[in-house]
C-alpha cells in the first residue's frame, strides 16, 4: 500500500515561494486503483514526482509499505524507489532497443544475470500480451502497444505500487480500453495498489475504486466510485457521470433527470415509478454502470406527472429526479469524451 500524510511541496523561498501542494492525505489499499484528476495546474505533475521520489517533498511523508521513503537518505532511496513502478503519458523507449531491450534495462541496471533478466523479460512480455513483439523496435509499436511495454519495464523489479501519470492521453478510446484493463487485471494479479493520475474523466469509471479531485494543490473530495456516484451533493460524482443526449420528450411530457442517490436501486424501477404514478414515463436516454456490484448512473426520462408527486415517486426506489432544465448544466448536454479542464468544478 502507499500512504501520503500532509504531503507539501513548496517551491522557492520567502515571499516568492509557492505552495504547489498542501498538506495532502491520500491512502491507496493493496489491491486498489485510485484516479486522481483536476484541471490544468492543479498539481498533479508534481504529485507524480513527489509520489515516486523524482521531486523531494518539502515536508510530509510517503509511506510504502510502512516506509517513509521521503525520509531516506539517496543511497537507501534509489533501492527504496524500486517499490514504485511509474508508467509515464510517453512510454519513453530508447529507439534502438528493441521491446525486449527496453524492458531488461532496468534488470540489467541492478546486475541482474542475463538469464534471469530474460526469464523475467520473458514473463512480461507474456503478461502485456507482447510476447510476438518482443523483438520488434518502438517505431514498428503502436501506441497502445507501446504503452504495454511501458507497463512491462515499470513491472521489471516487482513494485507494489505502480504509479500511471497520464499513461492513457492521446490514446483512441479503444486502445485506451485495452490499456485500462491490462492494468485491472495486472492490479488482480500481482496485488498492486496503483494511483491513477488522468485528466480523462470518462476513463476513470473504466479503471478505479476510488477517486479524489485535486485543486489548487489540494484534496478537495475524495471517496469510493460508488459514494461518489450516489451522492447528488458530490461534485465530483456529477462529473463522473456520463452525459446524455436525451431524445425530445414530445407534447405534453416534461424531462426529467434521473439519477443514482441509492445503492439499493431496483433494476425494474422504471417500471416501479410508472406504477406508482399511474402513467407511462418514457426513457429518453440512460447510461447505468455496475461498480462493484452497485449500480450506479443517470438517465432523462418524460412524463406528465406534476413536479412534487413524480419527484417522491421516484425518492421512493433510491432515485433523485429533477426537471431537466433545474438539472446541473453537465447533466443537461451531451459531451464525449470529457476531460478535467471542461469541468464546471461546482
Amino acid at each position: 500500500m502507499i500512504s501520503l500524510k500532509n504531503l507539501t511541496k513548496v517551491y522557492g523561498h520567502g515571499d516568492k515561494s509557492v505552495t504547489v501542494l498542501d498538506n495532502l492525505e491520500i491512502d491507496v489499499a493493496t489491491g486498489e486503483i485510485l484516479a486522481i484528476v483536476g484541471p490544468s495546474g492543479a498539481g498533479k505533475s508534481t504529485l507524480a514526482q513527489c509520489i515516486n521520489l523524482l521531486e523531494r517533498p518539502t515536508s510530509g511523508q510517503v509511506i510504502v509499505n510502512g516506509e517513509d521513503l521521503a525520509r531516506l537518505p539517496e543511497r537507501k532511496l534509489r533501492v527504496a524507489r524500486r517499490r514504485i513502478g511509474t508508467v509515464f503519458q510517453s512510454a519513453s523507449l530508447l529507439s534502438r532497443r528493441t521491446a525486449a531491450e527496453n524492458i531488461a534495462l532496468p534488470l540489467q541496471y541492478l546486475g541482474v544475470t542475463p538469464a534471469e533478466t530474460k526469464a523475467r523479460v520473458a514473463e512480461l512480455l507474456d503478461r502485456v500480451g507482447l510476447s510476438h513483439r518482443a523483438n520488434h523496435y518502438p517505431f514498428e509499436l503502436s501506441g497502445g502497444q507501446l504503452q504495454r511495454v511501458g507497463i512491462a519495464r515499470a513491472l521489471a523489479l516487482r513494485p507494489s505500487v505502480l504509479l500511471s501519470d497520464e499513461a492513457t492521453s492521446g490514446l483512441d478510446p479503444e486502445t485506451t480500453r485495452s490499456v485500462v484493463s491490462l492494468l485491472r487485471q495486472l492490479r488482480d494479479d500481482l496485488d498492486l495498489a496503483v494511483v491513477f493520475i488522468t485528466h480523462e474523466m470518462d476513463t476513470v469509471l473504466h479503471v478505479a475504486d476510488s477517486a479524489a479531485r485535486l485543486e489548487n494543490g489540494r484534496i478537495t473530495e475524495q471517496g469510493s466510485l460508488v459514494d461518489l456516484l450516489t451522492d447528488h451533493d458530490s461534485a465530483l460524482g456529477r462529473a463522473l457521470q456520463p452525459r446524455l443526449s436525451p431524445a425530445d420528450p414530445g407534447a405534453g411530457s416534461r424531462a426529467w433527470h434521473v439519477t443514482y442517490d441509492s445503492r439499493t436501486v431496483p433494476a425494474d424501477w422504471l417500471q416501479r415509478v410508472s406504477a406508482d404514478l399511474g402513467e407511462p414515463v418514457a426513457l429518453l436516454a440512460a447510461t447505468i454502470q455496475s461498480i462493484d456490484g452497485t449500480s450506479t448512473g443517470n438517465a432523462t426520462v418524460g412524463l406528465h406527472a406534476p413536479e412534487p408527486r413524480a419527484a417522491a415517486a421516484f425518492a421512493l426506489h433510491g432515485l433523485r429526479a429533477v426537471p431537466r432544465e433545474a438539472a446541473a448544466p453537465e447533466a443537461r448536454t451531451a459531451s464525449a469524451p470529457r476531460s478535467s479542464e471542461e469541468l464546471q468544478w461546482a
